[in-house]
């Protein structure tokens, strides 16, 4: 039988935020706590991790990120949100716990993958979700205070793992993510059953012939759009995996301690929050592009400070830029797609979106190690988050306007007869 459609309770509304930013903040702990155990996982003589171990550990992460991002688009324009939403929430907390009790890189590798999965299904399902309930002329400020829920687990994270690493073994630390079980029951009873309904501003897109979402958001009106948002996400999500799974040990390898890199992590997320609310509220004054823009410049530059010697309040400083620019630009890019796309097609557009663009979050470790290996200058890591910031604002600026991509004013038939049949 098929679900009724939008017959949420009554508190949803009031809820979607704070729901959003609980499980986007699991997503970000699950996502900086490799990054954030890299020092300490280096040095576990039982399992001879090397640089390259850390790098392919994080590609295998993000390996399952396509996948669960393009199920659980599909699934949510076709089921509703609830169902994809606690089924992952279940997921990751079992994946965390395959991690966590992993008697072997090999087992540790594959718990992470698993994890990955789950990770690139969250985001997209959260944000198109918040989007949903979000009032249109706040969207984006909305989505992108759910999405700082990222760059919160990301300071979790690193605050916990300056207090216990390395004295603690580092895979209690996974051992945490089993805690988002608490929030099943209260996602299965608060997010509403079925699709969302149609903004006003889209209705005339709700009244054209029927097609499936994913050959709608490839079509002709919107090809462009999806491929660009795609591409940027791609540049977006290598500064963030490869920030998240090297930040870490690129500082130490810069002549920090363990404890001090660990702060540049706080720092890095700090900065993304604060970057992400103060963007998005401009956004939603209609600069969302110019915005974005100038954030990934903001990667380019904090990268490039931050690859030479500089005062310590100068080092959090840029770090906290450097955060605003990757994980804020991220949020900038999801908080764009869930106004660029009708309600019908969000979950859809987010999934591809995101998809494709997690192949940069497979590729941002790897790349992050190839770079390191081959210029074995300290600086090296840093410069080489620069091409990727740049290209990603190149294809912002490419991204057509969107009155233009999505709406053909039509006169309908019965009015055009109406006109000229008086």
């Amino acid at each position: 039988m098929t679900q009724p459609t939008n017959r949420p309770a009554v508190a949803t509304p009031r809820w979607a935020l704070p729901i959003g930013i609980l499980i986007l903040f699991i997503d970000g702990y699950d996502l900086f706590v490799l990054g954030a155990v890299g020092p300490s996982l280096l040095s576990y003589a039982d399992w001879h991790a090397s640089p390259s171990t850390l790098g392919l550990l994080g590609s295998v992460t993000a390996l399952g990120m396509p996948l669960g991002a393009f199920v659980a688009g599909r699934v949510s324009d076709t089921w509703g949100r609830r169902i994809p939403i606690t089924v992952f929430l279940v997921w990751v907390s079992v994946c965390m716990a395959i991690t966590g009790l992993a008697p072997n890189l090999t087992v540790f590798g594959v718990g992470r993958f698993l994890t990955g999965i789950a990770l690139g299904a969250l985001t997209p399902l959260v944000v198109a979700f918040v989007a949903d309930w979000a009032p249109p002329a706040r969207r984006s400020l909305h989505v992108g205070a759910a999405l700082t829920g990222i760059a919160l687990g990301g300071m979790m994270v690193a605050i916990v793992g300056r207090a216990v690493l390395p004295e603690l073994h580092f895979q209690w630390l996974f051992l945490v993510g089993v805690l988002p079980l608490v929030l099943v029951p209260l996602c299965w009873k608060l997010i509403p059953a079925g699709l969302p309904t149609e903004d006003r501003t889209n209705q005339l897109e709700a009244s054209m012939p029927e097609t499936t979402p994913l050959r709608e958001v490839f079509g002709p009106r919107l090809r462009s759009a999806t491929l660009l948002f795609a591409t940027a996400g791609f540049f977006g999500l290598v500064l963030v995996y490869g920030a998240s799974t090297w930040l870490p040990t690129l500082m130490i390898r810069a002549g920090y301690d363990l404890h001090s890199a660990l702060e540049f992590t706080i720092a890095f997320n700090g900065g993304a929050i604060i970057g992400t609310l103060a963007a998005t509220v401009l956004a939603d004054r209609g600069h969302i592009k110019a915005i974005t823009v100038i954030s990934f410049m903001c990667a380019a530059v904090a990268m490039l400070a931050l690859s030479t010697h500089q005062a310590r309040w100068l080092v959090l400083v840029m770090s906290a830029v450097a955060g605003m620019g990757a994980l804020g630009t991220q949020n900038l890019i999801n908080a764009y797609v869930s106004q660029h796309y009708p309600a019908r097609l969000r979950g859809t557009a987010l999934g591809v979106s995101l998809g494709l663009g997690r192949l940069g979050s497979i590729v941002g470790p790897s790349y992050l190690a190839l770079v390191t290996a081959l210029i074995l200058t300290p600086g090296a890591g840093f410069y080489g988050f620069v091409i990727p910031a740049v290209l990603g604002a190149v294809a912002i600026v490419l991204v057509p306007a969107r009155r233009r991509a999505q709406q053909r004013p039509q006169v309908p038939t019965a009015d055009v007869l109406a006109v000229n049949n008086p």
